[in-house]
């Protein structure tokens, strides 16, 4: 590699990305900059610099990944991810995901204030428009899906409840965020490169991200979801008026 060529990646890296990974800087390098270089030529560039320290020899605690599910839709994984999404230059809030078992495909994102039936209802609303009514979704056990009142009995129905078994969807509940990990990576993963991402184009607030999250979802899945190991979609198409589901 050209000094010249290592010198203006170091310094881009060290002005624009010096908190980024070598995956995310060296894709930045190339759409932003024109300049391609291999991730692994990027990540020795940032440990020469000293912008990046490799975790070979750290222990990583792992769990197995439960087997996926065969087809698109046959089981969506849902989560809330509150976090400090904007770094300060907007408010605190959460993050509604929806990822497909099957594939990793991100099917909805919205932020929220925060974690509310209502916020819930609504990205499934849009879930459905878009997709179609799934097999089933895999969530905790939130208040939001399980009532936590002390003089309420557990399995007692939430609002939530109530629209799923309506809409005719199955609903299981994660005993740990472990069991739900294909959300919970997609958390983490989120918690990076959205936050770098929205940083990079000037986003601060939830109109500006909710407008741009279609954009962040297309590229997301162009470069992580993979193929279901059957190809038939198992959503169901909705029955109901529009007027309807917004009711549910």
């Amino acid at each position: 590699l050209a000094e010249a060529t290592r010198t203006t990646a170091i310094n881009l890296i060290a002005a624009h990305y010096p908190d980024f990974g070598p995956t995310l800087a060296c894709e930045k390098l190339s759409e932003r900059h024109d300049l391609h270089l291999s991730i692994e030529t990027t990540r020795q560039l940032m440990m020469t610099a000293g912008l990046w320290k490799s975790k070979r020899g750290h222990a990583i605690v792992t769990h197995p990944m439960p087997a996926r599910r065969p087809r698109f839709g046959e089981m969506i994984q849902i989560d809330g991810s509150p976090h400090d999404w904007f770094e300060g230059r907007g408010e605190y809030c959460t993050l509604i995901v929806f990822i497909d078992d099957a594939t990793s495909r991100l099917t909805q994102l919205r932020f929220m204030p925060t974690e509310t039936t209502l916020g819930y209802m609504h990205v499934l609303h849009d879930h459905i428009r878009a997709y179609g009514v799934p097999v089933s979704l895999y969530s905790d056990k939130h208040s939001v899906f399980r009532s936590k009142a002390k003089d309420v009995d557990a399995d007692a129905e939430t609002q939530f409840g109530r629209a799923m078994r309506e809409l005719g969807i199955e609903w299981i509940h994660a005993h740990s965020p472990q069991a739900k990990g294909r959300v919970e990576r997609a958390n983490q993963t989120l918690q990076d490169r959205l936050v770098k991402e929205m940083r990079l184009v000037g986003i601060h607030n939830l109109a500006q991200a909710n407008a741009w999250l279609p954009t962040f979802i297309e590229d997301h899945n162009r470069r992580f979801a993979v193929q279901a190991a059957l190809a038939s979609d198992a959503h169901l198409a909705y029955a109901g008026t529009a007027e309807a589901l917004v009711r549910s």
